[in-house]
């Protein structure tokens, strides 16, 4: 099975879910004379959520609020990881504002601090004698493994999965397949199929995919370099939402270290309690990576990121070049992270997510089990994917059915948004304080949606 008949046919680069002011009914003047002056300010290349975009003017916990304060039940927003306004992250930045903002040429008792606090977690070789290293943002993270990768290897090969989302800076975004076709892919990168359960039988897919990465290595060797890295979502947000099985990176990452290639886990989407079943995704098949990186969930809205690295895979690049970032690392960023950090640990959000998001799927089978329009249902933790299809047989994405849901969904209120190849899979990934009266706004909602739809 090959790349080209194992996924439903890629997108175009326009984002799933996204304003198209050609195709849009009548707004309201106010918004439409909003939305016209953001367009002449930002230019063309930002995007706008949904139909009719909303405004949103304040947020507190797993709520969003329009300037009327109408509330909006988040279900879709990973940034705000502890929820909107938690207050002991608000607290610890302002805390930390008040005294000093700084970089990390200086030396620091809190960054040394949050540093012991996070190597043990990730458990492996990194927890036995692994560094940390800060930066901005998780596109900023996946930057810095890549270079450290290829400067360890001496190679240049990225192989990612057919979808893959990995970040926006020149690098990343060439290893990023999921920002369209008109998105040019470096011409170093290879992709391998998504591990497609629904489509393709569980039971092979790890097998299936170490095949697949064995001749994408293959080919890069043919082509006169060979594989730097291979890095991946384990939840495989991008490419469908794809929980289980969980011993796929396992094979990939003996024939990757095979071929002397660095295995590099993007924790941006599946880590921090996101799965519920562990604290990083990639614990939960089994793997023990060369790299972590992290992003967007970390300093729950306040831009912080970084990267968990093996000494040995740091060592070459660490005598060679050096490593600053103005902003990455500075001790505002380093007290939100923190805050962050504790208050999973504190408040079992773990545990939580876990328990939350087995009572979403729960929920979500249900309104399978009564509309044939839901081909699928997977995830893991407070990460759930629901997929349409027109023809359950052929298994044929249904993107129409889910772009309609999401909508319906925001016009009642709660915010959700798809992904996949296909455009057809409902994207469902709420804060980590999502409660039991939050799970059932969710589904009450979406069941009603999909009788109106």
């Amino acid at each position: 099975m090959t790349l080209h008949d194992s996924q439903p046919t890629p997108g175009t680069g326009t984002m799933v879910n996204s304003f198209d002011p050609t195709a849009a009914a009548p707004l309201d003047p106010v918004l439409a004379g909003r939305i016209a002056r953001r367009a002449r300010l930002l230019g063309p290349a930002y995007r706008l959520f949904y139909r009719e975009p909303l405004t949103v003017a304040r947020g507190e916990g797993a709520l969003l609020f329009d300037p009327d304060g109408n509330d909006y039940l988040d279900a879709y927003n990973n940034v705000a990881s502890l929820g909107h306004g938690h207050p002991r992250v608000v607290e610890a930045v302002a805390r930390q504002m008040s005294i000093l903002c700084t970089h990390t040429r200086y030396v620091q008792e809190e960054i040394l601090q949050l540093a012991e606090t996070m190597l043990p977690s990730f458990g492996g070789s990194i927890a036995e004698s692994g560094h940390m290293m800060f930066t901005c943002t998780g596109s900023e993270a996946n930057d810095l493994a890549t270079r450290i990768a290829m400067q360890k290897t001496g190679k240049r090969g990225v192989i990612v999965t057919a979808e893959a989302y990995h970040g926006n800076s020149f690098l990343t975004a060439g290893y990023s397949p999921s920002l369209g076709t008109q998105s040019p892919l470096g011409p170093f990168v290879r992709r391998v199929a998504a591990p497609d359960s629904y489509r393709r039988d569980p039971a092979t897919l790890g097998a299936q995919m170490a095949a697949e990465v064995q001749a994408q290595i293959g080919d890069l060797e043919r082509h006169g370099d060979g594989i730097a890295c291979f890095i991946a979502d384990s939840l495989f947000s991008s490419d469908g939402i794809y929980a289980h099985p969980t011993d796929l990176l396992g094979p990939v990452a003996e024939v990757v270290r095979a071929h002397g290639g660095v295995m590099i886990a993007d924790e941006v989407q599946s880590g921090f309690a996101r799965s519920g079943e562990a604290l990083w995704g990639y614990q939960r098949h089994g793997l023990d990576p060369d790299i972590v990186t992290m992003g967007k969930p970390m300093g729950n809205g306040f831009p912080v990121a970084a990267l968990a690295i093996r000494q040995d895979v740091i060592a070459d690049f660490g005598a060679k070049t050096r490593y600053f970032n103005t902003f990455g690392g500075n001790t505002v960023a380093v007290a939100a992270a923190q805050a962050v950090f504790d208050t999973i640990r504190d408040e079992g959000l773990q545990a939580n997510a876990l328990k939350m998001g087995e009572a979403i799927r729960s929920g979500l089978r249900q309104c399978a089990a009564k509309d044939s329009r839901i081909g699928d249902i997977r995830g893991a933790g407070l990460y759930a994917a629901l997929e349409f299809v027109s023809d359950p047989e052929r298994k044929t994405p249904d993107a129409a059915t889910a772009n309609a849901c999401v909508n319906r969904l925001r016009e009642a209120r709660v915010l959700i948004s798809a992904t996949g190849p296909g455009a057809n899979i409902l994207k469902i990934r709420p804060p980590l304080i999502f409660t039991p009266a939050h799970v059932d706004r969710l589904l009450s909602t979406l069941e009603r949606v999909l009788a109106e739809i």
